[in-house]
């Protein structure tokens, strides 16, 4: 059986969803939704956060943070995907496809760090209550920040090197976005070794985070059943609470697309999961985070008092 060996020189053709071309344009008029959605929404966060003094604690500026890597991680995909949906030349160069893989990765390594971070603040702010002010002081919130966005790039780094380092074999990557798990099934060697490399890198950045999430939040659920006041329980169930829902859709996706052996992954399947992940969460994060947040719809709304005020 021939095979083409990909040069630097060469492109790669994205499939996408032109396996089922009477879907594309129900998928783009939703994506182009959901995408606006998702800009609005935690655009929306980043603003409020910056401008309303209430809002200035450690909590919603990593909440900040978060909307901003969703905001890229979204662009990222999002309006190659739509312009894609509308042409019949799906190609992407090998460059701009490196950088896409890359920076998706990146993105998606740094978000899982960043809940680890989000957890512990919750835990230091339900069962350290007393301390929480010394604990999360500012230098310590830019530390845990800083310490999730290079921990990012550097697994992003790692596990790109190992990937683009093994000759490639064609030029069509059934997918709609250049991903790992597509472009391991390109590989013209046997993937065994850098498999298990990227095994135990996603173990660090997946498994390891999910872990220590679930813990710090088994102590929460020890400190709410302490408190006597219900409506003490309610705020620490509901801020924790909206947390769990993020971490549960975040994790679940990642798990079920990085941690399956190579010969288990379906493309296919792998297309619409990777739709949940890349689109549909960060478009919900805003919503989950703010649906019941007090502090967020005051906020909300005298900013909007004020516009009307002075127009």
């Amino acid at each position: 059986m021939g095979q083409l060996n990909t040069t630097f020189g060469d492109g790669f053709v994205l499939v996408g969803f032109s396996d089922w071309p009477q879907l594309e344009f129900l998928l783009f008029i939703y994506i182009s939704i959901f995408y606006s959605f998702t800009l609005l929404g935690n655009t929306t966060i980043i603003v409020l956060s910056r401008l309303d003094p209430r809002l200035h604690t450690p909590m919603y500026f990593f909440l900040s943070h978060l909307s901003f890597l969703d905001l890229c991680y979204t662009t990222s995909t999002v309006p190659q995907l739509l312009v894609n949906l509308q042409r019949h030349d799906r190609t992407i160069s090998y460059g701009g496809c490196v950088a896409q893989l890359f920076i998706f990765l990146a993105l998606g390594s740094t978000e899982s760090m960043l809940l680890v971070v989000m957890a512990f603040d919750r835990y230091a702010a339900v069962c350290r209550p007393l301390h929480y002010t010394t604990i999360m002081n500012p230098v310590l919130c830019l530390s845990l920040a800083a310490a999730s966005w290079l921990g990012g790039l550097v697994n992003s780094l790692v596990q790109t090197g190992l990937m683009m380092a093994k000759p490639l074999c064609g030029h069509q990557l059934n997918h709609f976005l250049c991903e790992m798990p597509v472009f391991l099934k390109l590989a013209c060697e046997d993937t065994g070794g850098t498999e298990t490399k990227m095994f135990v890198a996603r173990v660090v950045v997946v498994v390891v985070p999910a872990a220590l999430i679930l813990g710090s939040y088994a102590h929460i659920g020890r400190a709410v059943l302490k408190v006597k006041s219900m409506a003490g329980r309610r705020k620490a169930l509901g801020t924790c609470g909206s947390h769990l829902v993020v971490v549960s859709l975040f994790y679940g996706s990642a798990i079920y697309t990085y941690l399956q052996p190579k010969g288990s992954y379906s493309e296919n399947e792998g297309k619409f999961v990777a739709l949940f992940y890349a689109i549909i969460t960060p478009m919900l994060n805003p919503l989950i985070y703010t649906l019941r947040n007090k502090d967020v719809k005051g906020a909300l709304w005298k900013v909007l008092r004020r516009g009307r005020d002075s127009g």
